[in-house]
């Protein structure tokens, strides 16, 4: 299965949703601040997560439909703020909300949309114990990504081991894969057994996915990624490049060098691609591409068990896709 051709085929599904939960209000503003992300489109790979765990279970694809509208919004509302923290004023090739509405206006348009996310979640047509479990993995989901957002923060400039910056990706962005699957996986009808396994098959997927997002983030195509590649060098973010990295370079020289680089934000273009041949030669890019693979490979091993569905299909194409994709 094409990953990429059957998220275009979601995306158009979910578009409609998406668009739907926002009224005209006012402040006009706010509203158009809100919407922004959303109804630009994208990859909407946590809907098309949903509802392919409740596809997968057996379940109806249509009583998902809200749930994956809701972990869009709740996405797209840590995007927004995200783009805040880190500074960055492009966004899939957009100017940022904060740059266009002003950071006020930004952080109300990401809360706003965390708000409405909770209102669809509380209107889902499941049984209360269903919608309580719903919850309880959407919620924790949420406080993990503020946990792994401070954490990130923290460590940049930092040089901080490969354990601590797994745990920080895995809150910053696995948790929140984790709890569309599981929640799909929930309102599809699924056994505790099988919701467990959905979960932790998208919990590696997002590992996965954002160990190769950091190497896009040093080795990928601006114009197609719609990102500044290099950013993450510029910053001192420790990513597993770097953390392989400092403990592989052994001339002492290269090691001054890729120092003097990293963390410096006025690094010219020529020093970060100095910086990524670096990266090369020490076997770290080709180590953060593996660790990728490996991560793939465990998530596709939690779901082998499900029945042959088009859904099971897709998630395995899926996280194939993740580490392999370019934009």
């Amino acid at each position: 299965m094409d990953a990429k051709e059957y998220l275009m085929k979601t995306s158009k599904e979910v578009d409609g949703p998406i668009k739907s939960y926002i009224p005209d209000e006012e402040p006009m503003r706010l509203i158009e601040a809100s919407r922004r992300y959303p109804y630009a489109g994208g990859k909407r790979m946590r809907p098309a997560m949903v509802l392919a765990a409740c596809g997968a279970v057996g379940g109806d694809r249509k009583k998902a439909m809200p749930l994956a509208v809701a972990i869009e919004y709740i996405h797209n509302f840590t995007l927004i703020h995200d783009d805040y923290m880190d500074g960055d004023s492009k966004r899939r090739g957009m100017t940022t909300i904060h740059v266009d509405y002003g950071m006020p206006t930004a952080i109300l348009a990401g809360d706003a949309l965390f708000a409405k996310a909770f209102q669809i979640i509380a209107e889902l047509d499941v049984d209360g114990e269903k919608l309580r479990e719903v919850l309880r993995y959407v919620t924790k989901a949420v406080w993990d990504l503020a946990r792994g957002q401070e954490m990130d923060t923290a460590n940049e400039g930092q040089l901080v081991s490969e354990e601590v910056y797994i745990e920080t990706i895995r809150l910053k962005t696995s948790v929140l894969f984790a709890a569309a699957a599981a929640g799909g996986a929930i309102v599809g009808g699924a056994d505790k057994k099988t919701v467990e396994a959905i979960n932790e098959y998208a919990m590696a997927l997002g590992l996965g996915f954002q160990i190769f997002d950091d190497y896009l983030g040093i080795c990928g195509d601006s114009s197609k990624t719609g990102k500044s590649v290099g950013n993450d060098i510029r910053k001192g973010k420790c990513t597993i490049l770097i953390t392989h990295a400092m403990s592989h370079i052994k001339d002492p020289k290269i090691m001054a060098e890729f120092k003097g680089i990293l963390g410096n934000m006025d690094a010219t273009e020529e020093q970060i691609a100095r910086a990524r041949e670096i990266l090369t030669e020490s076997g770290s890019i080709e180590y953060a591409r593996k660790t990728a693979q490996k991560k793939v490979d465990e998530a596709i091993s939690k779901i082998k068990f499900l029945k042959p569905s088009e859904e099971k299909e897709f998630m395995i194409a899926l996280a194939q896709y993740a580490i392999n994709r370019d934009v």
